[in-house]
């Protein structure tokens, strides 16, 4: 009897352990999302790749200045695509639908265009 109590509790811990190994690897720990941003030269590049990620659950972040999208692979538990937007506008940029921050925007690099600037 005590051998087969022993080969039970083996049998549930195992089971445990498959189940939550399992139910780990079936969740991705990180998405993508690509964000259309008003960027216009490495100043702004930088200035965006930077303040993105250092965003809690931001795990990496590169604009392309020829299509202005920045791709941003982040943890979904963590952050959001609507924070990650709101986040750009307040640097003073564009991101997608959203606008940028007027003030923010009036104090970005003399390269890139605010709303009252025509970009060069």
């Amino acid at each position: 009897m005590k051998t087969f109590r022993n080969i039970s509790i083996i049998t549930f811990l195992l089971s445990l352990f498959i189940g939550v190994n399992l139910n780990a690897q079936a969740a991705p720990k990180t998405t993508t999302i690509k964000i259309t941003t008003s960027a216009e030269c490495d100043m702004c590049k930088k200035r965006i790749e930077s303040e993105v990620g250092k965003m809690k659950g931001v795990k990496k972040s590169e604009l392309d200045l020829t299509t202005k999208v920045i791709t941003v692979e982040y943890n979904p538990k963590k952050t959001s695509p609507e924070k990650i937007r709101k986040a750009i506008s307040e640097i003073g940029y564009d991101a997608d639908a959203v606008k940028a921050n007027n003030r923010a925007s009036k104090t970005l690099p003399h390269c890139a265009p605010t709303q009252d600037s025509v970009p060069h």
